[in-house]
């Protein structure tokens, strides 16, 4: 028999995998893509490790989803991805034409929604808040963290 999965079972994929991130020091951002109810792509923040500014969650993932289809256009792919993406992981979906993006916490500083939805493919369905407690929770306890490391050092 096969199972369909809702959104909050892949928020929960996409939350271990910013869990990873936190554990290797990065901004606890993950993501996961999926295709016809199957995770295709995971990743996570790794800016830090790969000392590459464009290395977020999200733009790893839709490289290591298209590589997966073989295709640039993930139209039949939902992103789920733990934080609201910034303006340039917008531009990158929205050339990749996603179908869906589903997103935990909002960023009110830095993501795409302060210039609004426009910045996506016109196609690409948004939903968000999903598991939100649980992704700005892992955002707060990192960033108490190293305020909390900076007093310390």
């Amino acid at each position: 028999m096969f199972e369909v999965f809702d959104d909050k079972h892949f928020m929960k994929k996409a939350v271990q995998e910013a869990q990873r991130a936190m554990e290797r020091g990065e901004v606890p951002v993950g993501a996961v893509v999926v295709c016809e109810n199957q995770i295709i792509a995971r990743s996570h923040n790794s800016t830090e490790m790969l000392t590459d500014v464009t290395a977020h969650a999200e733009i790893i993932a839709i490289t290591a989803a298209s590589t997966y289809l073989g295709s640039k256009y993930l139209n039949n792919c939902t992103l789920y991805v733990t934080l609201e993406p910034c303006i340039m992981c917008a531009g990158a979906l929205n050339w990749a034409k996603l179908g869906r993006l589903v997103y935990g916490a909002s960023d009110d500083k830095k993501g795409f929604m302060t210039y609004g939805k426009q910045l996506l493919h016109p196609k690409t369905k948004v939903e968000y808040g999903i598991r939100m407690e649980e992704c700005t929770g892992l955002l707060n306890d990192f960033f108490k963290s190293k305020r909390g490391s900076l007093r310390d050092g």
